[in-house]
């Protein structure tokens, strides 16, 4: 069963909230109340004078402040992603915002923009930040950007290429969002995969067992086609 956004975020708030300690929760609660009251209002124009909102300045601290619940209370990496994707959420980053905190993030702020993009009102808007982590070779990033969104918004000739991008940098294609419905049945995902498969065979090199598990997948039939 396929649960739903909200519940998917219900649930992230939830164990982020346990795994912090008392000063974290407290800055992410208030955090998050602070981007809901900044999300309500107009969109502020930009320019080299415009005062980033509040929300926006925490979402670049959130690894300062995501520490652990157990001792020594260290920066939780892994947290402030989570505050970073909830914080995105709560202010209803368009489109504009997204790709503006993404050009300028760090790998790990980028990371939580594209692990965000599925709760976000953006169409195919951010797909060209999508395109630019899967032209990287930060193993994180290509991850982070075969998600649900990618599943919606990229073409299958995009598509294909970023189910490649996996296997070329090691990436679990367990991380690909909607797998197995967008490779049924796809000859020509089936026809790269085994011309990737020889050059690795004649190259001396192993086949990653994630390619043949991909090219099982290709063998089903197409969602919507006669039994």
């Amino acid at each position: 069963m396929v649960t739903a956004p909200d519940e998917r975020l219900t649930r992230l708030h939830t164990a982020l909230l346990d795994r912090l300690d008392a000063p974290a929760r407290s800055w992410l609660t208030e955090s998050l109340d602070g981007a809901r009251a900044d999300g309500r209002r107009p969109a502020a124009p930009e320019g080299p004078t415009a005062p980033l909102p509040t929300w926006e300045l925490r979402f670049a601290a959130a690894g300062r402040h995501c520490t652990r619940r157990e001792p020594p209370h260290t920066a939780d990496p892994e947290a402030a992603e989570a505050a970073r994707v909830l914080l995105l959420h709560a202010a209803r980053a368009d489109a504009r915002t997204v790709t503006r905190l993404y050009g300028h993030g760090t790998a790990a702020e980028r990371r939580a923009v594209l692990g965000a993009l599925p709760y976000l009102t953006l169409d195919a808007q951010a797909r060209p930040l999508v395109e630019d982590a899967l032209r990287t070779h930060d193993t994180r990033l290509v991850a982070a950007a075969v998600g649900p969104y990618a599943a919606r918004h990229l073409d299958q000739h995009a598509w294909r290429h970023a189910v490649l991008k996996c296997l070329f940098t090691d990436v679990p294609v367990a991380a690909v969002a909607e797998l197995a419905r967008r490779a049924a049945g796809d000859a020509e995902l089936s026809r790269m995969l085994r011309a990737y498969a020889r050059e690795r065979s004649a190259a001396g090199r192993p086949v990653p067992d994630d390619l043949h598990r991909v090219l099982d997948l290709t063998r089903a039939s197409p969602p919507g086609s006669p039994p």
